[in-house]
């Protein structure tokens, strides 16, 4: 944090989780361990690294949540924001028609015919 970071993203495991999970400091961590870090390497500062078969370069929007994490180019930012947007509010409006009883799911059925299932009333 006094380094001005965003947030930590880790291939490998923490510790010390429920201090760091407790606080405002985002940490994503493939696990936990009760063993310590090597402080003398190895790493690199600024370089493009590659995670999970993503490549992530310097300056890429990292973002993540309880479910995982997602790298996007920088070049892209404001479109794949966009199109967040719209994917978020088109969300909001499924919710509301399902908690009203509107939804319209025949497309679901639809789905399931053209892909050879029988639909049983």
């Amino acid at each position: 944090m006094r380094r001005k970071l965003g947030g930590l993203v880790i291939s490998g495991a923490i510790r010390n989780s429920e201090e760091l999970l407790a606080g405002s400091f985002p940490v994503f961590a493939l696990g936990v361990t009760h063993r310590g870090p090597f402080r003398d390497g190895p790493g690199e500062v600024n370089l493009p690294i590659a995670l999970s078969g993503m490549v992530i370069l310097p300056g890429d929007l990292v973002c993540g949540d309880a479910d995982g994490v997602v790298s996007v180019p920088r070049h892209e930012v404001e479109e794949v924001h966009a199109l967040a947007l719209k994917k978020h509010d088109d969300e909001l409006r499924l919710m509301a028609q399902i908690k009203a009883g509107t939804s319209d799911r025949r497309w679901v059925d639809e789905l399931l015919i053209r892909n050879g299932c029988s639909i049983e009333s």
